[in-house]
């Protein structure tokens, strides 16, 4: 109560097509790393080399951002959608639909509280038309309309990371994160085969095969194991994030690959290079 909320967005939007992103930053999710915490980013836009931000200045007493539901239960998603009115029909606005159109694009908008809100995903295409009005008479007035639709996974994510431009580069307000729970703790004693190793190290040798491994932790989010090139076991973890196991059989010679999750980021964490027990008994080597 009391707290003014400003409506309408601001007068420059940013804008690039998808296949100049290289790296997208994350959702907060939760410790599943499925449900979002908060329909928020976390992370940068990272841009192929040479790539920027493009924008255009609109009016934005004409312009809105909105976001509904869609779909049935429990498969909804958010469809976000942008008018975006420029009052002009000049080349560089001619240009702006030009690359916009039949481009799968993302889009930045600032709303009156400086939160950067974005409208694209990487995960479903963008649908952007322009439209341009000539105006008619003395008392018309010229305009080149972006309409944008987006599904997402939830209504127009806020984003406070940097925004690269050829005038040089912007940021958004900062916004609340401090609720996302404790650290993940994963302890670097874990016990393969029975005995105890100290994995801090980043390589390790065992002699095969290797027939189980013994995490412990506290609030572990992932932990995978990379058996092969084609081979990926999720480790499954405790409720409680304070334990996890590795049952199986795996044969010398082999690399095992163990990751762990860090917020939404898996992390190489440690090496196993099983290996194969050779010993001479006579004339005749065995293994």
């Amino acid at each position: 109560m009391g707290t003014p909320e400003l409506p309408g967005i601001c007068r420059r939007i940013y804008y690039i097509s998808k296949d100049q992103i290289a790296k997208w930053p994350a959702y907060i999710r939760d410790y599943t790393n499925r449900r979002t915490t908060k329909a928020a980013y976390r992370g940068d836009f990272v841009l192929v080399a040479d790539a920027k931000w493009k924008y255009i200045d609109i009016l934005p007493d004409k312009s809105q951002l909105t976001s509904e539901a869609q779909g049935e239960l429990p498969s909804q998603t958010q469809l976000n959608k942008l008018v975006a009115v420029h009052p002009g029909i000049g080349p560089e606005a001619t240009a702006a639909a030009c690359y916009l159109n039949n481009s799968d694009n993302v889009f930045i908008v600032e709303d009156m509280r400086g939160f950067f809100r974005v409208v694209g995903c990487a995960r479903w295409i963008t649908k952007t038309t322009v439209t341009q009005d000539n105006g008619q008479g003395p008392t018309g007035s010229t305009s080149t309309t972006i309409n944008v639709e987006a599904t997402d996974e939830v209504p127009a994510p806020f984003y406070s990371g940097i925004v690269e431009t050829e005038d040089g580069d912007v940021v958004g307000e900062l916004f609340d994160d401090s609720d996302d729970g404790p650290d993940s703790i994963y302890d670097n004693v874990v016990t393969i085969n029975g005995l105890e190793y100290n994995v801090s190290g980043g390589e390790l040798s065992i002699h095969g095969p290797l027939t189980s491994m013994n995490f412990t932790g506290q609030n572990m989010l992932m932990i995978k194991a990379q058996l092969d090139m084609n081979t990926v076991e999720t480790v499954p973890i405790a409720p409680d994030g304070a334990s996890a196991s590795w049952i199986g059989e795996l044969q010398a010679p082999a690399t095992v690959l163990i990751n762990k999750r860090i917020g939404n980021t898996d992390q190489l964490w440690f090496i196993v290079d099983v290996n194969e027990i050779a010993y001479t008994k006579g004339d005749e080597q065995v293994k």
